[in-house]
Parts: structure tokens; sequence; C-alpha cells
């Protein structure tokens, strides 16, 4: 990888991040799920490419994007995407499953899932967390989602033994309302999660042996973790991906592929684990940023890097 102002590829393989990722993914990886063995992998001409609102939540009040669903829709269908991830604000609308189930055959653009998440951590919150789970998973599930992209939320402080006990014990609870959904639940990652030699997520996966992954490559970067060295230790365990990119100078870039990650090489690990899961491009723009193109053209040349580099 070239050198981002984080933590390159050399740096990486000698520091003690290198070293934490290979305990996790050694002491967890015993349990013998492997996906690829158990379904054979895919071509990764045939792994679906679809996008995230993010970007357009981002400038809007309490990041909802139900109000300017019908721009997200007709935007990622200019941009040649295969589907797209929700966001679980557009689904707590009590007409949600009509409106979204309308804008999906309009455009031809199927709903892979949703993104979820909350301060799991703290028990005190758990039953409302997971009154919103309940209300998000059955509505997505209608829609033919069958993801659910989760968060767990970040701590005023590293997470101690306790809060990841009870972080664990409601995504249980929400993993087995996502089965009884048809749904899966993967565990998404900010830079929260994979700071500190991985230890929320380690921490996580030790307690739930079975869970999968959905890994923002570009977050991995953030937190200084190689998105490479990620994906060949986790390889059996990760069925989602979101795609970012960002600048030498480690901020975002306007579009995929006007950055400096290397895309190439994480597409080669790809290949190499037999990636046969989702992909989805969730651009980012930093607070101040001044869009130099419509956001539809960006997603389209996204679209168009992601083919180029990672095959699919």
């Amino acid at each position: 990888m070239k050198e981002i102002n984080l933590l390159n590829r050399r740096r990486f393989l000698r520091s003690g991040a290198a070293a934490g990722l290979a305990v996790a993914a050694g002491g967890i990886l015993g349990s013998g799920c492997c996906r690829c063995a158990q379904s054979g992998a895919r071509s990764p001409k045939n792994v679906l490419v679809g996008g995230h609102p993010w970007v357009y939540a981002a400038t809007r009040p309490n990041y909802d994007i139900y109000p300017v669903l019908d721009q997200i829709f007709a935007d990622m269908h200019y941009a040649g995407l295969d589907g797209i991830e929700l966001m679980h604000t557009a689904l707590r609308y009590s007409n949600a499953v009509e409106r979204i189930a309308e804008l999906s055959a309009k455009y031809v653009l199927p709903v892979i899932g949703t993104s979820f998440g909350g301060a799991m951590w703290d028990r005190a919150r758990h039953e409302a967390i997971f009154d919103d789970a309940r209300i998000v998973v059955t509505r997505l599930a209608k829609l033919g989602g069958r993801t659910l992209g989760t968060s767990v939320g970040r701590a005023p402080q590293k997470k101690t033994a306790q809060q990841l006990d009870a972080q664990t014990e409601l995504l249980r609870r929400i993993m087995d309302l996502c089965r009884n959904n048809g749904v899966e639940l993967n565990l998404h990652n900010h830079t929260y999660e994979v700071e500190d030699n991985l230890h929320d997520l380690a921490g996580t996966l030790e307690r739930i042996p079975e869970a999968r992954l959905g890994p923002d490559l570009n977050w991995l970067v953030r937190g200084r973790v190689d998105p490479v060295d990620f994906i060949r230790a986790f390889r059996e365990r990760i069925v989602f991906l979101h795609i970012r990119d960002q600048n030498a100078d480690g901020t975002w870039s306007e579009a995929v592929g006007e950055g400096d990650m290397d895309y190439v090489a994480i597409g080669r690990a790809l290949r190499d684990i037999g990636f046969s899961g989702d992909a989805v491009i969730e651009l980012a723009h930093e607070r101040n940023f001044k869009p130099t193109r419509p956001l539809r053209d960006s997603l389209r040349m996204s679209r168009a890097h992601v083919r180029r580099t990672l095959g699919f």
C-alpha cells in the first residue's frame, strides 16, 4: 500500500497491530465456520455492488434520508449500482415499506440490507435499541433485505470486560431476531472497533465466535489496520464490504479511485480468499468539503473503479 500518512503496509507488519490482528484471528477462527467451504465461493464477477447513502445523510437533520430517498435511488440507478444498503432511519417511518418498495421497483434497485447501530455496551439502553431493531429488521425483511450491518457504539473510554459482556448480550438478541426474519447480521466497523489492537472487535468475537464481519476498508486504515492483512486474517468471516477512498493526507477523496488506497492489492486479497459476499460503495466527505460534481457522477466513477480494480 502507498504511504497514506497513517500506517503503511511495511510498518504495519512490524507493529503491534499486526501481532494483535494475528492473535485475534488465530484465536477466534478455530470455530470451524467457513462460509466459502460450506457454500462454494462465487466468481468475483457475481459479487453484488451496491451503494450506501451516508454521503446524503451527512448533510441531513438527524441523518434522516427518508425525505431524499427519491434522489438517492435515482442517483444510484444512474451510477450503475446493483442495489442499495439503506440506513435504519429510513425504515422507522410507518409507510417506509410501501414507499421504498415502489422506489426499488421503479429504479430496478433491490434493497440489500441496512446499516444499524446503537450503544450496545450500555445495558440501560438495551430495550430501546432492541425495540428499534425489531421495527427495522421486520420492515427490512418485507423489502427482501438480507443483511444488517451492525455497529456496537463507541464508549467514552476503552470498553471494559463488563461492557463487552453487555454488548454481546444485546448482539445475540438481535442476531436471533435477524435469523427469525431471514436476515444475516454482520459486524460493521468504524475506527473504535479496531483501534488498540482490535480491542473492541476481538472482544466481541471472543464472545460470539460465529459472528460474521462486514468491514469498512477505509475505517480499517483510519484505525491503523492494513485492510489486506485484515482480509487475509478474517477470510472465513467476511460476508460484506464497505468501500471508500482517501487521499495521501488522510482526507476523504471525492470518489473511489481518486485517493491513495491500493484497491488493486485489496482486490488481489479478495480473490485469494474467494470473497463471495456483497460490497457497497459508501462515499464520505470532510465537513467543509465542496463537491466539484454531482454525487451521482462520483458514485458512477466509484463504481467503474471498483470494476477495474476489484473485478466486480
